[in-house]
């Protein structure tokens, strides 16, 4: 099938140099759309949703080739390379950041500056590191949404999102969330709180620039500035949002933000 239509490509803009945004976790390209327009007049934007997520083909999910980010990052780079992308800027959010890390490694040139939102190259504690959880609490989220999907979308999405005051955003992602297909939920969950890559982050040649929310409680100020130490030459941004996805909650500020970095 063609690249465009499993991952529910589209192309917008007038620039020559492209720019791709790619969604997180629970999540589809329409998570976008507060931010993408804005740089349509320097830059041809590339919307697109993860296989298994928004309007990708469904068809085109391979459990084995998605155990890992590597696949996720595989595509990216097909999707580059359908579009002819050279020297290119990466958006990506949450588990896309360190998807498109790999992929920036994986095809060097396709992208020569990377935008990590809310990033975390492992979520587990591991001696020194402080990744935010325990095994114990990563394997019992886990456990809770392989129990009950939607019940686990509901409690976790507001938390996530962060910004009590405006329940309607945590209600956004609810949906988001309950709209995965479960068993691709669950499996993408998996593969994407038990990664680890750490050891990538010094490979990363782009230049980048890292945009790090407080009160994020899944990729806090710590692990923001442990990527911004492993990935030579970064930059990191701490914003005045708060909560994981300020792409929703604080769109302005996350243009302003990569308007100074492109």
């Amino acid at each position: 099938m063609p690249i465009t239509h499993r991952n529910n490509v589209t192309v917008n803009g007038l620039g020559g140099t492209a720019m791709m945004f790619a969604h997180g976790f629970g999540c589809d390209r329409n998570m976008w759309r507060f931010i993408e327009p804005h740089f349509r007049n320097d830059f041809r934007t590339v919307l697109f949703d993860h296989v298994g997520a928004g309007m990708s083909d469904l068809k085109a999910y391979d459990t084995e080739k998605y155990s890992s980010l590597d696949g996720y990052a595989a595509d990216i780079v097909e999707i580059g390379q359908e579009l002819g992308i050279e020297k290119a800027v990466f958006v990506g959010h949450s588990v896309s950041a360190m998807i498109g890390a790999l992929a920036s490694i994986r095809a060097p040139g396709m992208f020569n500056k990377l935008v990590m939102i809310g990033p975390s190259p492992r979520y587990i504690d591991d001696g020194e590191y402080s990744g935010g959880f325990s095994a114990a609490q990563i394997e019992e989220l886990l456990t809770s949404l392989d129990d009950n999907h939607m019940g686990w979308s509901a409690a976790m999405a507001p938390a996530i999102m962060g910004n009590p005051d405006r329940p309607e955003l945590g209600e956004e992602l609810t949906n988001s969330f309950c709209r995965t297909d479960p068993e691709i939920a669950k499996q993408f969950a998996r593969v994407t709180f038990m990664s680890d890559n750490r050891a990538d982050l010094s490979k990363v040649e782009a230049q980048t620039l890292i945009l790090q929310c407080s009160n994020d409680i899944i990729a806090a100020e710590h692990v923001g500035e442990y990527v911004h130490n492993a990935i030579p030459g970064s930059q990191i941004r701490h914003l005045q949002a708060s909560g994981h996805c300020p792409n929703l909650s604080a769109p302005e500020e996350v243009i302003l933000a990569m308007r100074d970095f492109v």
